[in-house]
């Protein structure tokens, strides 16, 4: 059974923590490094759910994609919200680990994860770091071209459901083959998408002026699929859980959260025109 840093270590080597930005909280954020890990619970968003989750099946680390606790704290006071997230992890004995950004950047990361869900050979990153190999986002090639009507039900099928769903924009007949895949919120690589010269780019969160603008573009644009934040970078998870198996094959029992942590639960649609 190995010891909590033997974990953080593996998922270190995976996702250097050097690769994550500037502005962004990675790393340990409670938990004894001594402590000894036998069971991992893998999700995107560190919340009640999945908080309970880990302590309801006895795990004694989270590795979350998105960090607890991003902005500066002066406290954690039970009565607060993540404060009372993180009071609940240490009474549980459980740990927080978070690779959020370094885990974007990676080789392969969270854009590699999204692209292999699609189906998309990787070609490389969209927007490279110096050595060329890491950086946000992938671009990818299908293995044919296919409609974009048909590319969207593609995503659709390839991501857990959310109710939101998956959206499209551009010409339903246009053909899909080269693709840019950016996990969580890409719309400010929409030049980069245009510039790479593919023919769709899927992504989270997207805007309504930067889309718009983006689509009324005189030039050739990149058609545009929409999903939520959650499920673009879920497929990560199970990614991660790999490293992670590799490393202590047979000595960790690991578990891939399918709780969608969404903050969106309910749609309805106007059907009258």
């Amino acid at each position: 059974m190995p010891a909590l840093a033997e974990v953080i270590a593996a998922l270190e080597q995976a996702y250097p923590p050097e690769l994550a930005e500037s502005w962004d909280a990675v790393g340990l954020v409670c938990g004894d490094p001594a402590e000894n890990v036998d069971k991992v619970l893998f999700c995107v968003d560190p919340v009640d759910e999945t908080v309970e989750e880990a302590i309801d099946g006895a795990a004694q680390l989270i590795v979350a994609h998105h960090p607890l606790l991003l902005r500066g704290v002066h406290g954690v006071p039970a009565d607060s919200t993540k404060g009372r997230l993180v009071h609940r992890l240490i009474r549980a004995g459980v740990a927080l680990y978070c690779a959020h950004t370094n885990a974007d950047s990676a080789s392969p990361g969270v854009s590699d994860a999204l692209a292999a869900a699609i189906g998309l050979t990787v070609l490389g990153p969209l927007d490279p770091r110096e050595d060329g190999v890491t950086g946000i986002g992938r671009i990818g090639e299908l293995p044919s071209p296919e409609p974009l009507s048909a590319f969207v039900e593609r995503v659709a099928k390839a991501l857990p459901r959310t109710e939101p769903g998956v959206y499209g924009a551009g010409d339903p007949d246009r053909l899909i083959r080269r693709v840019a895949v950016s996990g969580g919120s890409g719309d400010s690589y929409l030049k980069r998408a245009t510039a790479a010269g593919v023919d769709a780019y899927v992504t989270a969160d997207l805007r309504h002026h930067p889309a718009g603008e983006h689509l009324a573009d005189i030039a050739e644009v990149p058609a545009l699929v929409g999903v939520t934040h959650w499920a673009s970078e879920w497929p990560w998870c199970e990614q991660a859980s790999a490293v992670v198996r590799a490393a202590f094959a047979g000595n960790v029992d690991l578990h891939v959260s399918t709780r969608c942590t969404d903050p969106w639960t309910l749609r309805a649609t106007r059907t009258e025109h």
